[in-house]
């Protein structure tokens, strides 16, 4: 199915958004949101972490951040790029992958203290990139993009999308199973390992900006307009899950990055700061009382339960803690 869309980034979506946050019950007190000190004053799209000292984010000219203590110094590293970076992936803690404006891909072998370039093979703007494996991976963008390597990024290989519409989001559980989702309601799943990928409709034509599996059958979907979407059938129906929008909210919040930790532990940031939390697989979200920064969070990262950090405008990172 061919679906078109205008070339906009998640970041220029949310930036032109003026939306309230919505209602959710309090946080318990146990959850704390704690701005960290980045050192720059660029947006931060991508953030990764490998456990809770080692992480990486990327984001506006070409900007690459690492810290080994989680967080407490984060440091500059050369890209060799003025691009735009957009998102980062490790499958372990020496291999990792970057992406972002012209088909830029960049490659780290030592951790994220050098990287290099590799041969997209198109010049069109890649919004995100996940490795399964340091072997296998996948990227996608702009005109429906999606990339697939099997040998660490030594060859990208396009992978038929169907469409043209941008995507904003990949994410596979296994070698098989995954997903990418765009503009324009884009939800496209595939159960062959990108070989093909089967486009799903929903109610709602939103630009969706993530997607994440738990297993093989179940996944979300979250995108502008406080969009919430879940399926557990392997992404051949989408259920609406959006949260009820208070009193005061004249428009849901954008809704950008969901990352799960387990089946049941769940985390999406988004605009003015929104964080929300689920500890019932997604049957209730819970809003994080976030003081610290409002404005809007485009990358998250869970190494483990207790533990996370987000990412987004003015360089903000926010270290997110679940005590006991």
């Amino acid at each position: 199915m061919k679906r078109s869309s205008a070339i906009l980034s998640p970041a220029i979506v949310c930036l032109l958004a003026a939306t309230a946050l919505p209602a959710a019950e309090s946080t318990p007190a146990r959850v704390t949101a704690a701005l960290q000190k980045s050192g720059t004053a660029v947006p931060c799209l991508g953030v990764q972490f490998r456990d809770t000292r080692l992480g990486w984010t990327v984001g506006a000219g070409g900007t690459i951040l690492k810290t080994i203590d989680g967080g407490v110094k984060w440091k500059p590293v050369v890209s060799g790029t003025t691009a735009l970076l957009t998102g980062v992936s490790f499958p372990d803690k020496q291999k990792g992958w970057v992406v972002g404006a012209n088909g830029t891909i960049l490659h780290s072998s030592d951790g994220g203290s050098t990287w290099r370039p590799q041969q997209s093979g198109t010049q069109s703007a890649l919004y995100s990139v996940f490795f399964l494996t340091p072997s296998s991976g996948w990227a996608v963008g702009a005109g429906g993009t999606i990339l697939h390597t099997a040998d660490g990024g030594g060859h990208w290989e396009d992978q038929a999308s169907g469409g043209n519409a941008i995507l904003y989001a990949v994410h596979f559980v296994d070698e098989l199973h995954g997903g990418a989702v765009g503009a324009l309601g884009t939800i496209l799943v595939t159960a062959d390992g990108g070989k093909t990928w089967q486009f799903h409709e929903t109610d709602n034509a939103a630009t969706f900006f993530d997607i994440i599996f738990t297993d093989a059958t179940t996944a979300w979907a979250v995108g502008n307009a406080g969009a919430l979407y879940q399926t557990t059938d392997g992404g051949q129906r989408w259920v609406d899950r959006a949260m009820q929008c208070g009193k005061t909210c004249t428009k849901p919040a954008d809704l950008v990055r969901i990352r799960f930790v387990d089946a049941q532990a769940g985390w999406i940031v988004g605009e003015r700061g929104a964080i929300f939390r689920t500890t019932d697989a997604g049957f209730t979200w819970t809003e994080v009382v976030n003081q610290a920064a409002k404005t809007t969070l485009y990358g998250l990262s869970f190494p483990d339960a207790a533990h996370g950090w987000a990412v987004g405008e003015q360089g903000a990172i926010l270290a997110i803690t679940t005590k006991p």
